[in-house]
């Protein structure tokens, strides 16, 4: 590998110095041009050098966010800038997505193995979303909840003679539209009485115990996620 610049952020002395420990023993090709502790260090590091790679921590003296957007702002004024990321928020996976979407290059979690060569060198040979191990795991568990959860919905739509208008039906109703505002949908060939004989269908269907006299619009899309028929993790209202 080629040599190139790098400049890391990082406001903790001792994880500063094991990450020029590592670059140092690790990757020789990387040039340390610049270190900074916080947001003005850097912007005033970044007017007098033009680094290849960014290793930028995300919490700044106890600021999570401003690390996202160092991140974007960097992206935006040096496209050819690389940023690999580290953090320590562990459990804050809407961190890790956000400063995805702001253009860093991949995750280091300060969590297990930390920053190798390995994740350096696919950064800099173009490499997209590179993450460690406990990224990766975090990855996976969502993944396999995700398709957990459609087989479930799927399992139960079939079980429960559940077709594509109840779900729509059912999935807005939990959205919190009225009958009124389902019929509006683009596609939704129905009015307000027949949802409401839709309605009083599916409470058969989801109450077959002989309970159903007392159930509302409540209870019946509380019994939906309970059937696993909605799944939480795609509420979404419908496009137009």
């Amino acid at each position: 590998m080629e040599k190139f610049k790098v400049v890391i952020v990082e406001d903790v002395p001792l994880e500063l110095k094991g990450t020029e420990g590592l670059l140092h023993s690790e990757v020789p090709e990387a040039e340390i041009v610049g270190t900074a502790q916080n947001e003005a260090e850097y912007l005033k590091l970044m007017r007098t050098v033009t680094p290849d790679l960014v290793l930028l921590d995300l919490g700044l003296q106890g600021n999570t966010t401003i690390g996202v957007e160092m991140c974007r702002n960097t992206k935006a004024e040096h496209r050819g800038v690389k940023i690999l990321v580290f953090t320590g928020e562990i459990l804050n996976e809407k961190l890790w997505v956000d400063v995805l979407d702001a253009g860093a290059d991949g995750i280091i979690l300060k969590s297990g193995e930390m920053l190798t060569r390995d994740n350096i060198v696919s950064v800099m040979q173009g490499r997209r979303y590179v993450f460690n191990e406990p990224v990766m795991n975090a990855i996976i568990e969502r993944f396999r909840s995700s398709i957990s959860g459609e087989i479930m919905s799927r399992e139960a739509a079939i079980g429960y003679d559940i077709d594509e208008y109840d779900e729509r039906f059912l999935r807005h109703l939990a959205l919190g539209y009225t009958k009124e505002q389902i019929t509006a949908l683009k596609g939704m060939p129905f009015g307000v009485k027949s949802l409401e004989k839709r309605q009083a269908d599916l409470v058969q269907k989801l109450f077959p115990d002989g309970h159903a006299k007392s159930v509302n619009a409540l209870r019946l899309v509380t019994r939906a996620f309970q059937l696993h028929i909605l799944n939480p993790e795609t509420l979404e209202e419908d496009k137009e």
